[in-house]
């Protein structure tokens, strides 16, 4: 393994600075000994807003699921989005797939569909 170089040399200018990155690995001058985990709890993430058309007995299911964990629709829309992105890419793990499954409410006429008791046979 080659040596680590201690410091970064000063820069005149910044036409300076890229030549010389240009040339060198930040990987030679940085020790990963010495990094520790950073918090930024102000740090927002930059939003946009959309616009979107939902079906009216979607957005009032929404609103309903909302309500039932207390939480507003568009945040409860947020997170099923973040969800389904992650699924997709393959980044959700397996302990965020298990909480998942236990929240969510059974699908009607699935085995677990305990809402309805059907009529007992004579």
């Amino acid at each position: 393994m080659t040596r680590m170089r201690t410091e970064i040399p000063k820069f005149k200018n910044e036409d300076e600075e890229r030549k010389f990155w240009a040339t060198h690995s930040p990987l030679d001058y940085f020790d990963s000994s010495t990094a520790r985990r950073v918090l930024f709890p102000n740090l927002k993430p930059s939003l946009k807003s959309i616009s979107i058309r939902l079906p009216a007995d979607m957005l009032a299911e929404l609103k309903v699921l909302a309500n039932k964990r207390d939480v507003p629709y568009q945040s409860l829309a947020k997170m099923y989005l973040a969800r389904q992105i992650a699924l997709e890419r393959g980044t959700l793990t397996r302990a965020s797939k298990k909480r998942s499954a236990r929240r969510a409410p059974a699908q009607e006429g699935s085995p677990d569909d305990t809402s309805r008791d059907p009529a007992p046979h004579s």
